[in-house]
């Protein structure tokens, strides 16, 4: 059983959390003069938008027992906030991304009006979007089951899958040694974007919660479909590989190492 009704006003709390969250981004990035800040707004806008639906979801009439809901917060927020702040300690005293400099290099007009509407309000809405089935799983008053719990084992994969590969580059980038060469050891041996396949089966883990309800499940489903899109063919993998196309060693690496899904090295 869902609360569908509280599931459609539940939408715009969601959209109200993401939006706030963007806006105070987008007036500390004026401040400090660099854009690249929305990157660690990305996590912490899921967090938001679970905290505000979960709160929102415990004033319905009849709200169930919550079990569902408060997983569905939890785990939304463990990952949100561990990657916002590995995103924020990475980018630590540095200067512009390189993307939005380029981004907003040649914007006729207001390069900040420009970024409000191609980056923050966009990012806003893909976490609006990318975040259905946890907003959805506030309102489903089924009991977490078989399919939650698969979802779980799923998520805690992908977060252990995508933290062990951020520790491992950052640990390979620290030495000096190291500067100049592509990282090709540990999990990025068996794949070149570890990061982006733990975030892959993070939310379709996340997605799982709700799979319980097939009326949910299929409302919903866009969501890990859309983060897939994003992960593969957008704003990740293929946008990354891009820019480090020309990168010395890079052809040879992408020749013998998997693109996305984990597999043992080829020689």
């Amino acid at each position: 059983m869902t609360d569908w009704g509280g599931l459609a006003a539940g939408l715009a709390v969601a959209a109200g959390a993401a939006l706030a969250v963007m806006l105070v981004t987008f007036a500390l990035a004026l401040r400090e003069g660099v854009h690249r800040i929305v990157d660690v707004a990305w996590g912490a806008a899921f967090a938001a938008v679970a905290l505000a639906s979960y709160g929102f979801s415990r004033t319905r009439p009849e709200p169930g027992d919550g079990s569902l809901a408060l997983l569905a917060t939890v785990l939304t927020c463990l990952w949100g906030l561990r990657l916002a702040v590995h995103i924020g300690r990475r980018g630590r005293g540095q200067g512009e991304d390189p993307r939005y400099a380029k981004m907003l290099a040649k914007v006729p007009g207001s390069p900040a009006a420009y970024a409000f509407r191609k980056v923050y309000l966009l990012q806003g809405a893909l976490v609006w979007l990318v975040s259905l089935p946890v907003q959805a799983a506030m309102y489903v008053r089924e009991p977490v089951g078989a399919l939650a719990a698969c979802g779980v084992v799923l998520w805690a994969a992908g977060l252990a899958f995508e933290a062990v590969g951020d520790r491992q580059l950052a640990r390979f980038k620290a030495d000096p040694a190291h500067r100049g060469r592509v990282m090709d050891r540990g999990l990025w041996g068996w794949t070149r974007h570890p990061n982006y396949f733990g975030d892959f089966l993070v939310w379709w883990g996340l997605f799982l919660l709700v799979c319980a309800d097939p009326a949910v499940a299929g409302a919903t489903v866009v969501a890990p479909l859309t983060m897939s899109w994003l992960l593969v063919l957008g704003s990740g993998k293929a946008l990354l590989e891009r820019h480090m196309a020309e990168r010395p060693g890079y052809a040879a690496y992408r020749g013998r190492t998997s693109g996305f899904f984990p597999l043992p090295p080829r020689r």
